[in-house]
Formats: structure tokens, C-alpha cells, sequence
């Protein structure tokens, strides 16, 4: 009798519909989707280098020989190599039951087509999420897990984005922020989370002149705005100029909820496309937030599982400041998959802790 393990049927019949699908991309999606593939494929060779996300990325294609290579067989290369480190990371029991972080993380991995499998920036973001997932499941004591974290994201940061540096400041301040005992621990973990992002921003300004999110969101949608682009119509727009204190503050709060509750987009009806990542992003980020607060709410039984919530939450924070549009808002969501994964599955057992040894003080008895 064959016995059929339906979660990882379901799961390889899923890599194979994304793997399709990201094969068809250069045929199916709009061109602005590809606009990040194109550019990495059709770089000059004084744009290479080994620091910064453009260039490290058109490096490593050009290395690998897979910017000559057409995108159906970058994405026949790429799909598996992404769903085979899911994989390693495990997939829960019942995976394949109808319930809605399930079908929330379908959509993920199928989004991988639309975003990861042609040439990207992100496929290799999503190899270091990967990466630093593995620390995280890890058996190691807190301690551990947070030092080699923390070293990572700033060397990543270094290599190749650096926001990413900002990364484990906000989870240390958010981290040291839930040993307060207060009622609304979710609250007060964002809040003061955005509030030492801010401080870092005006401290930016004060010693460069110019302000964060002023410096990357709204300068590059000013551009936008005057080449007419595509993406125009869904930037992320502070309500008020972030030229001062007070705007770059407002900008901040409203760029995070803009990005990772993004109800006002909601206004795009005559968009479905927009509608239906508004959604996800939605309930991914609700969802996230609820489990968030469960977890807070037990800080003693889930000591390394909220180590991972506040580097989630701390990248939910940092898209708030660089984000210039909902697309993108999305894309970087899908490149850091892995961690989303092991958070949204974090009663699953996936992240382990040390054992304790248990020391006898007669040993026979």
C-alpha cells in the first residue's frame, strides 16, 4: 500500500504551477515587473561590482553566465533552488488544509513567479533571509542567536542593502522595549519602534542635511512623477512635505502603515491586480501582528520566537521609509519569504532552543 504525504504533494504541486508560471513571465507580465531583470541583463560592465544590490547582483548573473540565459530557463533554474530551501526549513503538518495562513503563504510562493523567477535582486535577498533563518531555528541559546543575527544583517547591510543595517537597532530598541510591562505590549512595540526609526532619520538629517525617507522614497518619486512612470499612480507619498522634523516624523508613521496596511489603497477598484496584493498584504501583516501579540503575551515561553517577530517587525518599519511604491512594498515582502515562513508557522516547532541538562545530584535515584 503507498501512502501518499499530501502537505508535500501539495507543496511540489505548487512549485511546479509557480515554476510554470515564472517561465511564461517575459510573456504574461507587464513590463514594469521586468524593469529590475532587464537592467541587471543589460548592464554595462563599469555598473559590476562587489557592493551594492545593482551592482553585486549583475556580478553574480554575469559570473553564473544566467544574464545570457532566456528567462523561462533562469526561472526553470531559480523556482526550485527557492522552493527547495522552503523546504529545508520544513513544511508544517496540515499544509495543505484550507485555513487562512495557509493559504496566505499558497499565494506567497506563487507570487515567487511574478517576482523572484527572472532575473532579481531579490532572489538573492531571499537566499540571505534563507541564510539567517537557519541561526534563527537553530538550537542555540538566545544569546547566540541574537549576536550572529545582528552581524549578519549589518554585514548584509554593508554588501548589499543598507538599510539593512538599521534592521537590528529597531529590534534591539522594540526587544528592550518589551521588558516593560504594559498592557498594549503590540502597540507600544510599534510605536517606539517607529520612534527610534525617527530619531535615526533626523539624526541622518542633522549630520548629512537631508533626511531618510527624503532622501530615498520622495526623491526618487519626485523623478518618477516627472518621467510619467507606470508606478506613479501607487507611490507611497507622505501627506506632508519631509523636509522638516515634524514631516519626516508624520512621513515615517504613515509609510509604515501605508506599506503594511495599506487600506487607503483600497481606492484602486479599478485595478484587481492592486486589489488582490492589497489583500494579501493585508491579512499577511494582520496576521502576523495577531501572532505577534500572542507572543507577547507569553515573553517567558516564547523568548526566541519574539527575536523573530522583532526583526520582522523591524523590516515591517524599514519598507515604511524606503518603500516608493506598493509594487515594490510587495516584492521586497516576497524576498524576505523565509522569514515570514518560520514566523507565521512559529507554533510549529520550527524554531528550536537549547535542551536544558539536567544535573543529578544522585544519579541512581
Amino acid at each position: 500500500m503507498i501512502i501518499v504525504n499530501k502537505k508535500l504533494l501539495f507543496y511540489f504541486t505548487i512549485a511546479i504551477i509557480t515554476t510554470i508560471i515564472g517561465s511564461l513571465s517575459l510573456v504574461i507580465l507587464p513590463e514594469r515587473f521586468l524593469f529590475d531583470a532587464f537592467t541587471i541583463v543589460n548592464q554595462a560592465d563599469s555598473e559590476k561590482g562587489w557592493l551594492g544590490s545593482y551592482p553585486l547582483t549583475m556580478m553574480l548573473y554575469d559570473l553564473s553566465y544566467l544574464n545570457r540565459a532566456p528567462f523561462f530557463v533562469v526561472a526553470f533554474i531559480q523556482t526550485p533552488i527557492l522552493f527547495y530551501l522552503i523546504f529545508k526549513l520544513k513544511i508544517p503538518e496540515n499544509f495543505e488544509k484550507l485555513y487562512l495562513r495557509n493559504i496566505l503563504i499558497w499565494l506567497s510562493l506563487i507570487m515567487i513567479a511574478f517576482f523572484i523567477a527572472f532575473p532579481s535582486k531579490e532572489f538573492f535577498n531571499f537566499i540571505f533571509a534563507y541564510l539567517l533563518c537557519l541561526i534563527l531555528i537553530a538550537p542555540y541559546n538566545l544569546f547566540k542567536k541574537v549576536t550572529i543575527s545582528v552581524l549578519m544583517l549589518v554585514l548584509f547591510g554593508l554588501v548589499f542593502r543598507p538599510y539593512y543595517i538599521l534592521i537590528p537597532i529597531i529590534a534591539g530598541t522594540i526587544y528592550l522595549v518589551n521588558f516593560i510591562k504594559l498592557k498594549a505590549r503590540l502597540v507600544t512595540a510599534i510605536f517606539f519602534g517607529l520612534l527610534i526609526t525617527v530619531f535615526i532619520s533626523l539624526t541622518h538629517g542633522l549630520v548629512k542635511g537631508e533626511f531618510i525617507s527624503e532622501s530615498s522614497r520622495e526623491s526618487l518619486n519626485e523623478t518618477r512623477i516627472e518621467q510619467e512612470n507606470q508606478n506613479a499612480d501607487t507611490m507611497i507619498v507622505s501627506p506632508i512635505a519631509t523636509d522638516t522634523f515634524y514631516g519626516e516624523g508624520i512621513g515615517i508613521f504613515y509609510g509604515f502603515f501605508t506599506v503594511n496596511l495599506p487600506v487607503n489603497a483600497l481606492r484602486f477598484i479599478h485595478k484587481p491586480q492592486v486589489i488582490a496584493f492589497v489583500i494579501w498584504q493585508l491579512s499577511l501583516v494582520l496576521l502576523l501582528l495577531f501572532y505577534y501579540r500572542n507572543i507577547l503575551a507569553k515573553p517567558l515561553s516564547y523568548r526566541h520566537e519574539q527575536w523573530v517577530f522583532n526583526i520582522l517587525l523591524a523590516y515591517f518599519i524599514v519598507q515604511g521609509v524606503f518603500e516608493p511604491d506598493l509594487g515594490s512594498a510587495v516584492r521586497h515582502k516576497i524576498g524576505i519569504l523565509p522569514l515570514i515562513w518560520i514566523a507565521i508557522y512559529y507554533d510549529k516547532g520550527f524554531i528550536k532552543k537549547p535542551k536544558l541538562s539536567r544535573k543529578y545530584v544522585f544519579k541512581n535515584v
